[in-house]
Order: C-alpha cells, then sequence, then structure tokens
C-alpha cells in the first residue's frame, strides 16, 4: 500500500465525527472532506484550477462514463486521470454500481426516495428504459450515447478503474432501490459481497501487473437499504473479508435510503465497520445531511447536488438556499452570500447572476457553481476546524438554526 494511508488525529468528545488525514500517492486530503463530482473528468463548466482555487481537496469521476468516452486506454496512456484533466491531486472513482440503478430503473441521480409508495422485485421508472440488467455473473449495459451493449463484471470494473488510475476505487457493486423487495434486498446483497471477493482478486493481480504505477485503494461497498440486520451484516462481513491476501482499504456506504433515516443507517453500519479505517458516504452532499454524516463518523463525501442545482440557478447561502432567478434579485446588487469569500461574491452581485441567467449565459453556471462548491467544501472544511478545537455540536446548532432550506433529495 505505498503511498496511501489514513491517520485519525482527533476525535469529537460528544459524538462519532473525526478529523484526520487521507493520504494518497497524488496528495493527503484532510478529513472530513467534501469530494465535489467531475463525473466525465470534469466539474461541468468549471475550471479544475478554479477547483483547486476554491479548496477542493480531491475530485471523483465515474468508472462507467469514462470508459464509454474517451476510454480508459486513453486516460492510461495519458498518465492516469490526474494528470489526464491537469487536476495534478487525489482522485477517486465510481465503480459503475449506481449505473446498475440509474440506467436500470431510470431513477436517475436521486439516491433519496419514498420507500412506502410500492414494493416490487423488478423496479422500473414511468415512461423509462431499462438500460442496464443484472445477473450474478455482472451486468449488461446499453449505452445512452449510442445503444451499444456493453458488459460490466467484477473483474471488467477492477480493470477499467486501474486504467483511469484513480488513487481510491470503489468495488463494483449492485445499487438497488427502496422500492425493491426485502427478498430481492437480500439477493442483491449477496451478489454484492460475492462481487466484492472478485474485485479483491483482480485488484491484488492487478496491482501485482502494474507494480510501476501509484498504488491504488480499494474500497468496498455496504448496502442493505433500511433494514438494519441487512446493513450491519454487509458491514461486518465487509469489514473481515479477506481474499487473495488483501482486505479493503476503506469502504463506501453507499445505496438509496429514506433521508431521515440517514444517520441511523450510517450508525448501523459503523459500529461493524473497522474503526482505524477511512469511511465515504456515496452521493450525500445537502448541508444539512452532511452534518449527519460527520457527527456519524464519515470521512468523505461526494455528490453533484452542489454543481448540479447550480445551474439551474439554486444557490446556497448561511441563511438557506434560493434561486438567483427570481424577480427580487434583478436590481439586488449585493454578492450572493455576504459571508462567503468564493471568486464569485467577491467579484460579482445577485443582479448580474439573474441578469445571466435569464439571458441564458454559459457564465452563469462557471459562477454559480464556482460558489456552490466552495460553499460546500468551506463547510465541510469549518466542520473539520470545529471537530478540533472541541466545539462542533455549537457549529451544528448555529448552522442549522440559521439555515432554513431542506433539499428533498439527496444528491
Amino acid at each position: 500500500m505505498s503511498g496511501f494511508s489514513f491517520e485519525i488525529s482527533k476525535s469529537d468528545s460528544g459524538s462519532d465525527a473525526r478529523a484526520g488525514v487521507l493520504t494518497t500517492p497524488h496528495g493527503t486530503v484532510n478529513t472530513p472532506a467534501f469530494i465535489p463530482v467531475g463525473t466525465k473528468a470534469t466539474v461541468k463548466s468549471v475550471l479544475p484550477e478554479s477547483m483547486r482555487e476554491l479548496g477542493a481537496q480531491a475530485i471523483l469521476s465515474n468508472a462507467y462514463h469514462l470508459y464509454l468516452q474517451p476510454g480508459p486506454e486513453i486516460l492510461d496512456s495519458a498518465g492516469g486521470l490526474s494528470t489526464f484533466m491537469n487536476w495534478n491531486g487525489p482522485t477517486f472513482t465510481d465503480s459503475g454500481g449506481f449505473q446498475v440503478l440509474s440506467l436500470g430503473v431510470g431513477f436517475k441521480k436521486v439516491l433519496a426516495m419514498d420507500e412506502t409508495t410500492f414494493r416490487d422485485d423488478d423496479v422500473i421508472a414511468e415512461n423509462k428504459e431499462r438500460l442496464a440488467h443484472v445477473d450474478d455473473d455482472g451486468v449488461t449495459f446499453k449505452s445512452h450515447l449510442d445503444g451499444s451493449m456493453h458488459r460490466f463484471t467484477p473483474e471488467f470494473s477492477m480493470q477499467v478503474q486501474h486504467q483511469i488510475g484513480a488513487d481510491i476505487m470503489f468495488a463494483f457493486d449492485e445499487c438497488t432501490t427502496l422500492h425493491n423487495t426485502r427478498s430481492y434486498q437480500e439477493i442483491a446483497l449477496e451478489r454484492t459481497r460475492l462481487w466484492a471477493i472478485r474485485c479483491l482478486d483482480e485488484h491484488q493481480r492487478l496491482t501485482q501487473a502494474r507494480s510501476s504505477k501509484p498504488y491504488q485503494a480499494l474500497f468496498g461497498v455496504i448496502q442493505g437499504a433500511q433494514y438494519e440486520d441487512l446493513r450491519r451484516q454487509a458491514a461486518s462481513t465487509m469489514g473481515a473479508m479477506e481474499s487473495s491476501g488483501i482486505t479493503f482499504d476503506g469502504f463506501g456506504i453507499g445505496g438509496a435510503l429514506n433521508k431521515s433515516e440517514l444517520g441511523r443507517i450510517i450508525g448501523w453500519v459503523n459500529d461493524e465497520l473497522p474503526r482505524e479505517k477511512p469511511k465515504h458516504l456515496l452521493g450525500i452532499g445537502a448541508p444539512e445531511d452532511l452534518f449527519v454524516g460527520v457527527e456519524a463518523g464519515m470521512d468523505t463525501f461526494d455528490c453533484v447536488l452542489a454543481s448540479r442545482i447550480a445551474r439551474t440557478s439554486a444557490v446556497y447561502t448561511m441563511e438557506g438556499r434560493y434561486n438567483l432567478t427570481n424577480t427580487a434579485y434583478r436590481t439586488d446588487f449585493s454578492p450572493i452570500d455576504e459571508e462567503c469569500d468564493c471568486y464569485t461574491c467577491t467579484s460579482y452581485t445577485r443582479a448580474y447572476l439573474n441578469h445571466l441567467f435569464r439571458g441564458k449565459e454559459i457564465l452563469a453556471a462557471t459562477l454559480a457553481t464556482i460558489h456552490n462548491e466552495r460553499f460546500i467544501v468551506r463547510l465541510v472544511d469549518q466542520m473539520r476546524a470545529a471537530i478540533i478545537n472541541g466545539d462542533f455540536a455549537e457549529l451544528k446548532e448555529e448552522f442549522l438554526g440559521r439555515y432554513k432550506h431542506r433539499s428533498t433529495h439527496a444528491n
């Protein structure tokens, strides 16, 4: 594991929150940390240099999308994801497991959902075509780009991710919805367990075969929906799993969930996982949810929410979330957030952003995304400082007392 390590430097006395340092071949990440999502090796509308300036410590990209375009061989030839996108810092890759849900059942990027509406073993969103078919060996995908067929197995996901060259990779898993029945959740969990073993085996083979490359860490993914026994079972199994002489370097907590259960689910998982290893919460990024995740012991987070809502004119402030296209902001010459230190807030006004969005100017998305990403990155940075200083509970109470908006979706 040359070049990869995790050290806990401070634990919060009143919760499971902790501060630490995640070391990778491309640099360190001070945790807890928010990892912005650059799905296709870019955070939409923002330069990598701008992401660095706003304080991002790492970027997460998606293995499935990069496999389709430009292809993992190209990234490998370029020297890996970090070099390819001129980021030159730590990177993560999602395994493609989330596309099992988004392309398979048509719920796109929504992880939070209402599980009370229906139960079915064969879930498919209304008016959607199933683009992913799961079996015990892997997943067959129909490309959303050109309709071509592609096959992902645990071994193939590892091969793609090794070629992409991210510092932290995730094992291939089956991401289910809350609409699936209990019996199907059990089947998917066992499938994910068997796939995890295959991922460890292939990861070890590729690590040895590509020994000239920097070491890439592999995180196991914990599923189990909202069932306590399944979540605990998955965490206990993954936490102790060993194959080909290696174990997982860390863990990702994934899957669809009801956000009201987020803290409880993380707590179940944390009880079972090795404390000394890093834990990543997949697809969670609303401000109020980040406090729940940090308090429950999560170290890193990723989510597309900050950049996705920015492109629709929705922005974060310490008082809540609002839309810049509202008529009230046409003559408002104050910054998006008086307390924000980002480039957008120190250089432009709400009135100007209102004008850009109403005029459908590309710059609108750039400036709003810079602000939103900085807001979330800075917020988690403040949580880390509060843990170190011993006043995390006070920060949480102060922020949530002011922040009025509550998002309806986890990512």
